[in-house]
């Protein structure tokens, strides 16, 4: 039975979500891309292509099923409801914040009704979103709400990967000051057991290892530095291990991303932000891909922002683009196609 297709959101009309989808598209037979179509408004879409001096011809679609036929001569575009207001490269504005929030829902509702495999979720300029009302602090969040406001069960957690590393911050988008006080074992075992259950069904990995990095310098010390790697952490690890999970450490964290390290684990959890993300952005800027897990339906996302200076000049780098819709892609084989 064929897949159905991915759908790719238009991200925010002033960065370089569209023209990255035009890019892949490009791109879809050096890369062998699965079927794609992006949820966006056309007459914006094709403005941007023009503008960004790309060959993309594009065809708008009335449903999903119509992207197979279309791809292999022009990108298959499903219309929002609501168009574009400005859409001007590199200038945000609040009008388009509606549009943005839209092809996400739409997205959403494709893929857990079966007609999309996966969303993969082109950057979106937070601050925009917020000064229009949006509540949540990011995609991630959004989308775990909007799988719960369908009756299923989420809790999102967010992975960064690429093939040489993968890495889940414990806490996110919270100020480095607050993290010692959300830190908790529960946090850290409810972590470690999506990641390890989604790295078995979505990633084909039969006993996943889970290495945990210490929050203090050398992981305390034995509580010499900091008491939080002996009293939170060290008692996570053995909830993991009790719980059949292949997991190891509190490892110092200056010492768990180099070459070596790296082929003794298929996942790092980190305790915070930047710990997860300064590693993973210097091995793979511009091909990391960023992943939801514990979820409902597969999503991911390129690993970068909007790059509002680069919007329009059609010299953005598609990379992280086509590699999650390439992650996406494998991930959704490895499930039945729609969640409803």
């Amino acid at each position: 039975m064929m897949q159905p297709p991915l759908a790719v959101t238009m991200g925010d009309p002033a960065g370089v979500g569209s023209e990255l989808a035009a890019q892949a598209w490009l791109r879809r037979e050096r890369d062998d891309l699965p079927v794609f179509f992006a949820v966006a408004d056309p007459v914006f879409l094709e403005r941007r292509i023009v503008e960004a001096g790309l060959a993309a011809p594009i065809k708008v679609i009335v449903g999903p099923a119509d992207a197979h036929a279309a791809f292999g001569a022009a990108l298959p575009v499903l219309p929002l409801d609501r168009s574009v207001a400005s859409g001007l490269a590199g200038v945000p504005s609040v009008a388009d914040a509606g549009a943005v929030v839209e092809a996400i829902e739409r997205a959403v509702a494709l893929v857990i009704g079966g007609d999309a495999a996966a969303v993969v979720t082109a950057p979106v300029h937070k601050e925009t979103l917020y000064r229009a009302g949006f509540a949540f602090p990011g995609h991630t969040e959004f989308l775990g709400d909007l799988a719960r406001r369908r009756g299923l069960a989420a809790c999102p957690v967010m992975m960064l990967a690429c093939p040489e590393l993968r890495v889940v911050p414990a806490t996110v988008h919270i100020p480095l000051a607050a993290v010692p006080a959300h830190l908790t074992t529960d946090l850290i075992v409810e972590t470690g057991r999506i990641v390890a259950g989604d790295l078995k069904a979505r990633f084909g990995l039969t006993a996943p290892r889970l290495a945990v990095a210490g929050l203090n310098p050398h992981a305390g010390e034995g509580g010499q530095i900091g008491t939080e790697d002996r009293d939170i952490i060290v008692p996570a690890i053995d909830r993991l291990v009790k719980s059949g999970i292949h997991a190891s450490g509190p490892f110092a964290a200056d010492t768990l991303f180099h070459r070596q390290a790296r082929a003794s684990y298929d996942a790092v959890i980190a305790m915070y932000h930047d710990q997860a993300l300064i590693p993973i952005k210097t091995i793979a800027f511009d091909s990391a891909v960023n992943v939801t897990l514990g979820l409902p339906f597969v999503r991911t996302s390129p690993d970068h922002g909007t790059a509002l200076t680069l919007a329009g000049s059609g010299r953005a780098d598609p990379s992280s683009l086509i590699a999650a819709i390439a992650m996406a892609g494998t991930m959704a084989a490895r499930q039945p196609a729609g969640v409803a």
